[in-house]
């Protein structure tokens, strides 16, 4: 049985789908902007009243990736303030989040399957190993809040398909 890469299961598929995501948001801003819909209409949109807006679920979508390599190689995950209020900050904070999980060495990844990795969510501690924490958590985080601004476009008439969400494979 081959062994898991920490780095090859987190690194480009994190970054492919950052990169998918940002792309898409080329396409939002070309197409709002040839129909005339206010940007700040789908930045604010959301599926559901007590669902996160689009530009929240982009915004968590990024600290999931940061979060995970960071804490997997043991070191600071970058702060971002959450305050982007347009199309072109949410690039750039994506372009931030390539940029930083690039500077990561698979050397500082491979390895850490079995590493502890402690998470304050609410008032609650959750405890993994660094794979579950890997794929159990992070990645389905990632996938999650990147489906779900994909699905925010769609719902509003952003004509994306299933191609541009997965990008060249």
């Amino acid at each position: 049985m081959t062994a898991i890469s920490m780095y090859r299961a987190s690194t480009p598929v994190f970054t492919n789908l950052l990169n998918n995501l940002k792309a898409i948001l080329d396409k939002t801003v070309e197409q709002a902007d040839a129909r005339k819909i206010d940007h700040s209409a789908l930045l604010l949109a959301r599926l559901a009243p007590d669902m996160l807006t689009f530009t929240r679920q982009i915004q968590i979508a990024t600290d999931h990736a940061k979060g995970c390599i960071a804490r997997l190689a043991g070191v600071e995950i970058p702060k971002y303030a959450d305050d982007e209020a347009s199309f072109a900050d949410l690039k750039g904070r994506i372009d931030k989040t390539v940029a930083f999980i690039a500077t990561v060495p698979a050397a500082a990844l491979d390895g850490t399957e079995a590493k502890a990795i402690t998470l304050k969510v609410g008032p609650n501690d959750i405890e993994f190993s660094g794979i579950d924490y890997l794929l159990n958590f992070a990645t389905m985080n990632i996938y999650f809040h990147s489906t779900t601004a994909y699905a925010i476009l769609r719902h509003n008439g952003i004509a994306i398909g299933k191609r541009d969400f997965l990008g060249k494979l």
